[in-house]
């Protein structure tokens, strides 16, 4: 890694991975348009709806990359196996968890769960990557970070617990945040965007098969919810060839942080697309919350405690 990467500069990692989040946010109401507009109501519906939004962004980031490299772009093959398992967790398995689960739970429960893939993120870093610690610095920013989300939702904590709900759901959110760490090491070796099409793609196929063995059927677009899953498809495609590259160049606690933005974003563009009341005391304190976490984290270390956290590393 280099330390002098124009993606590793504070300034560029935090504009781009606020960017991912918030087009990842984006989603939130967007998909309930596409419900609306689509009439769609069982879970195998939702899954079939997700895989084509998946396939259709494989699709297009493939394109793109190759008229970026001029040529068609592959999979290393000693890598082949490792970014189809990647396809199959990181989209096959957590989105058909998410849309199954999310049917049996509110929206507001499903964001707290959700939103705790960044502790799974920055916690196993610190545990399966060299030199990626758990500082008391990122522990705190999580922990506020996290505080902001469970405000924003305080009113979806209670009520029971059952495995199609909330068990699939953490399912989940634990398989989230381990693909942000496995994520890593495959960028070092691979283009993010040749790594996004393929995974994309491969996941996509056995979403579809999966919505359809759930019930699903095939779904008739008009000319509005195209342009939206269009949108749904670059938003993903870019979103996540953007975060796999900023994974490659920067420590994965210093990128998972902001993910406790995405349901910030998803807040404001609710009210926004949809009409949604937000500016509420509750809202305002998760925002300031999710906003303190975040730059606690990427704060700059002073030049003594940097050299120490070097000498560290060099010694494990």
């Amino acid at each position: 890694m280099k330390d002098d990467h124009v993606l590793t500069k504070t300034s560029v990692r935090c504009g781009l991975a606020l960017l991912c989040c918030m087009l990842w946010g984006s989603a939130f109401p967007c998909i309930k348009l596409g419900y609306e507009w689509l009439q769609i109501e069982t879970a195998g519906e939702k899954i079939v709806f997700a895989g084509y939004r998946f396939l259709l962004a494989g699709f297009l980031t493939f394109a793109v990359a190759c008229l970026i490299e001029k040529r068609i772009i592959r999979i290393q093959r000693p890598f082949v196996p490792h970014i189809l398992g990647l396809g199959f967790l990181n989209t096959t398995t957590q989105y058909t968890c998410f849309y199954i689960g999310m049917s049996y739970i509110t929206g507001t429960k499903g964001s707290i769960i959700d939103a705790a893939s960044t502790f799974i993120s920055i916690l196993l870093a610190h545990f399966l990557i060299r030199g990626e610690k758990l500082t008391w610095r990122s522990g705190l920013g999580c922990m506020i970070g996290f505080a902001g989300i469970v405000i924003i939702n305080m009113e979806g904590i209670t009520g029971g617990i059952t495995f199609m709900g909330e068990g699939l759901m953490i399912i989940s959110m634990v398989v989230h945040g381990a693909c942000t760490v496995f994520t890593k090491p495959l960028a070092k070796k691979n283009a993010p965007m040749t790594i996004t099409a393929y995974q994309m793609a491969f996941g996509s196929v056995f979403l579809v098969l999966i919505g359809f063995a759930a019930g699903g059927h095939a779904i008739s677009f008009d000319g509005k919810s195209v342009l939206l899953l269009l949108y749904m498809a670059i938003l993903s495609a870019t979103a996540f060839s953007v975060w796999t590259l900023l994974l490659k160049y920067n420590e994965v606690g210093k990128v998972a942080i902001f993910g406790f933005s995405i349901p910030i974003f998803g807040m404001l563009l609710s009210s926004i697309l949809l009409g949604e009341a937000i500016f509420t005391l509750k809202n305002i304190m998760a925002l300031v919350c999710v906003s303190v976490g975040i730059i606690i984290v990427n704060l700059p270390q002073k030049r003594g405690q940097e050299a120490k956290e070097i000498g560290k590393r060099r010694l494990i």
